[in-house]
């Protein structure tokens, strides 16, 4: 199995996703939408960047029980409730990704959201990966 990430000349180099991601053979894992849920079921963090760090943690906890790794992550969304925040704190939210997923970036999109299940939620990541 492998997983290629294309990034063509053609269009504006990407910064933080690939443009598109080729996956050969493999097992295809679904992971549910994750928000800054603890343990608990209670919403952790103030700031975007704070709940953004937990929500992928938890996407990434997930895969891992699947049995994968970050590497592995061919597709992910990230859904914001303020999408103007999100933009500017895009190097911090940066910094979270390649600490906690390194710098083998997905195919990734950002969706403006009114609101998320949990009215405290400010950022939600869902995605797919493809394991070995």
């Amino acid at each position: 199995m492998s997983i290629e990430r294309v990034n063509p000349a053609e269009l504006s180099p990407p910064t933080g996703f690939s443009h598109a991601v080729v996956a050969t053979a493999g097992r295809v894992v679904f992971l549910a939408g994750q928000t800054a849920l603890d343990a608990d079921g209670k919403v952790v963090g103030e700031t975007l960047v704070e709940q953004f760090e937990r929500a992928l943690g938890n996407l990434l906890t997930a895969l891992e029980a699947a049995g994968g790794t970050p590497a592995d992550l061919a597709r992910v969304t990230v859904y914001a409730t303020d999408v103007a925040d999100y933009r500017a704190q895009v190097s911090r939210l940066g910094q979270v990704w390649r600490r906690l997923a390194g710098r083998d970036y997905p195919a990734m999109a950002v969706v403006g959201v009114v609101r998320l299940w949990d009215e405290r939620a400010l950022v939600e990541l869902d995605g797919f990966a493809v394991l070995p």
